[in-house]
């Protein structure tokens, strides 16, 4: 099982941050993060009151083509796909009735889909088309992790994801406008520690 290569919880009140730290430590596990997250830093001052969590992730998978799902087969105005992996069926069909209409996607059974093409079918570029982004369904999971690890009554929200780093700003009264300098701190401090 992975495991984060740094994990931090910090509070203003030792025993509130410990009792955090467990609290963070099952929602990750609970929600399959350890295998995504590189490293966490959470910051709790219930006095102001805030909560702050900064953090990294590993290398997030690629976008999922038509060919990593499926082997692909051509005849003249046909396309068949055999199904590999079903991970990302729904989402694939759903790409195809949009791209090719439902008429023309027809499913015999479970593993093969067949599309109908009016030009030939080989000069579709099906194969490389994207079907799914595993990152979008990632910064869902994160985020609604870091809303569950929050105090609750911490209503005032504010987040962001990119190029693999993340923080999440919670408190009971209104945020700064510009975060920035909150964020900053919060990422020196985890990328100083070992």
């Amino acid at each position: 099982m992975s495991t984060l290569e740094y994990f931090e919880v910090e509070s203003t009140e030792p025993a509130g941050g410990e009792l955090y730290r467990r609290i963070a430590s099952t929602v990750i596990t609970d929600h399959n993060l350890l295998k995504v997250l590189e490293r966490l830093r959470i910051f709790i001052d219930p006095a102001i009151p805030i909560f702050i969590a900064v953090g990294t992730t590993r290398t997030v998978p690629r976008t999922i083509t038509v060919s990593d799902l499926a082997g692909v087969t051509f005849d003249e105005h046909k396309i068949t796909l055999s199904i590999a992996d079903e991970t990302y069926l729904a989402d694939l069909l759903q790409f195809l009735w949009k791209k090719y209409g439902k008429d023309h996607v027809n499913q015999p059974d479970r593993f093969t889909i067949e599309i109908k093409t009016v030009g030939d079918a080989a000069e579709s570029g099906i194969e490389d088309l994207a079907v799914a982004d595993p990152s979008e369904g990632l910064y869902k999971d994160l985020i609604y992790s870091l809303q569950v690890i929050c105090p609750e009554g911490y209503k005032v929200k504010k987040q962001n994801f990119n190029n693999g780093r993340f923080w999440f700003i919670a408190s009971e009264n209104t945020l700064p406008e510009d975060v920035t300098s909150l964020v900053a701190g919060q990422f020196e401090i985890m990328e100083a520690a070992p």
